[in-house]
């Protein structure tokens, strides 16, 4: 690894493209850590995911994983079932690594010796099945992996490393309850934040980041329709909310169909509608749940102004009473993820030269998909973020899906399923090699505002 960066400087220095490299001296080390014990500990997240803000086991788990390591200072219950491991190892930049560990409320069907069997109750109230239908158990397997290889490597890095194991990112609330609970206060704030995710759609042992935006925005919209209460034979004698909250259905893809720059990315999607009880009653509410996408904070404001225009409007043209207008509300949310430019394209690089340039993808946004992570890396932090995409499914699949077979089960689907060796494998390698370049002898004559 020392000759190989002493030659890439060389060649740098020269005006000369670095050679591509075989795998990193390391990442055999990762895979054998992934056949001895890592294997298992996937395989046990896996079986027992936990709901947002729910995650105690899993929480206890990464916070006994991170304190095998010597010199690691763990802290727990941050932001509700946070996890936080500090270790120093000198004078330097901080590092963060950030792992999301909460699972979903989807019933898996994925055919797995190792399938999640397990039901619990939300913050919501509500009982359901819990899946990992989204791969952060893989996220935070390749933390711990990468945590034992940063820590064997001491004498290659100079500086502080923080780990940060984060609930409810599929709530989009856990990084800015741990920010909110003190993260960059109580301990080490960072110079530059990392982060990854397995991807379904990208082939396993590739991996994808962007120079700019990786991920949209987030908001999530409850909206509540009063009706007035009346027979179903009766309608007159009402105000029926599911008939308005269908108007309101239809005319918030106006929104995105007929005000929106159609070269302006921006989704409106109505995901859940809620009311009556029976077939012959009016009922006296409807409520719906939104979840609204855009890839600026221009348009994110723009849907959201749009959305409580439209259901006030629904409201006066139902001739409903001012306090009896549809109630908006945004009960979560989460802004664009975007990498510093400066600092993607120095990690991408990064990752092209230790992996080999046929492992690394440009990132082309598929569908608009987001991440809290963006809490982390706000422009007020002054924190430099970088995220990128760790690809979960063979090749095979994917070609066969391309050519009418089977087609690759989507993040959220109860039949997802990754392959976790190339993706934990992959994902700690590619993690490790960054934090390295970041944090390694030439970061002193780089700096970390370079």
């Amino acid at each position: 690894m020392r000759r190989l960066l002493a030659t890439s400087a060389a060649a740098l220095t020269l005006g000369l493209a670095a050679p591509a490299s075989a795998e990193p001296d390391y990442a055999a080390a990762v895979k054998a850590d992934y056949d001895r014990d890592l294997r298992a500990l996937f395989e046990w997240f896996h079986a027992n995911p936990e709901l947002s803000f729910r995650e105690t086991n899993t929480a206890a788990r990464m916070a006994a994983e991170l304190r095998k390591i010597s010199g690691m200072e763990v802290t727990e219950k941050v932001g509700g079932t946070g996890v936080v491991g500090v270790l120093k190892n000198g004078d330097g930049p901080v590092v963060l690594l950030r792992a999301d560990m909460d699972g979903l409320p989807v019933e898996e069907k994925s055919g797995l010796a190792y399938a999640s069997k397990a039901r619990q109750v939300g913050v919501d109230g509500v009982e359901a099945p819990v899946m990992h239908a989204c791969g952060h158990d893989t996220h935070i397997t390749a933390m711990v992996a990468s945590a034992r290889r940063l820590a064997a490597l001491r004498d290659r890095w100079k500086g502080t490393l923080v780990f940060i194991v984060q609930p409810a990112e599929e709530r989009v609330g856990g990084a800015k309850a741990m920010m909110d609970d003190g993260l960059y206060t109580r301990f080490p704030k960072p110079d530059y934040a990392l982060a990854f995710h397995v991807a379904a759609g990208l082939e396993a042992g590739k991996v994808s980041a962007a120079e700019g935006i990786q991920y949209s925005s987030s908001d999530s919209v409850d909206i509540a329709v009063p009706g007035v209460g009346a027979h179903g034979a009766s309608p007159h004698a009402g105000r029926d909310p599911i008939y308005m909250a269908s108007q309101l259905v239809i005319a918030l893809q106006g929104l995105v169909s007929r005000e929106r720059n159609p070269l302006q990315p921006g989704v409106i999607t109505v995901g859940a509608f809620n009311a009556g009880l029976k077939h012959n009653i009016i009922s006296d509410m409807a409520k719906l749940q939104v979840t609204v996408r855009a890839n600026d904070e221009a348009e994110r404001k723009r849907l959201i102004d749009g959305i409580r225009r439209v259901a006030r409007g629904v409201g006066e043209l139902n001739g409903m009473a001012k306090d009896k207008m549809p109630v908006v509300t945004v009960v979560e949310g989460t802004p664009t993820t975007i990498n510093d430019g400066d600092l993607a394209r120095r990690l991408n690089g990064v990752l092209q030269r230790e992996l080999g340039a046929a492992r690394f993808e440009p990132f082309v946004q598929q569908g608009m998909g987001a991440e809290d992570f963006a809490y982390l890396v706000q422009p007020d932090t002054g924190v430099r973020g970088y995220y990128f995409a760790v690809g979960g499914t063979p090749a095979a699949d994917i070609a066969a899906a391309a050519k009418g077979g089977a087609p690759v089960p989507s993040h959220h689907s109860p039949l997802f399923r990754i392959e976790p060796e190339p993706a934990i494998v992959t994902g700690a390698t590619a993690m490790t090699a960054a934090v390295l370049d970041l944090m390694g002898p030439q970061s002193a004559t780089q700096g970390a505002g370079q």
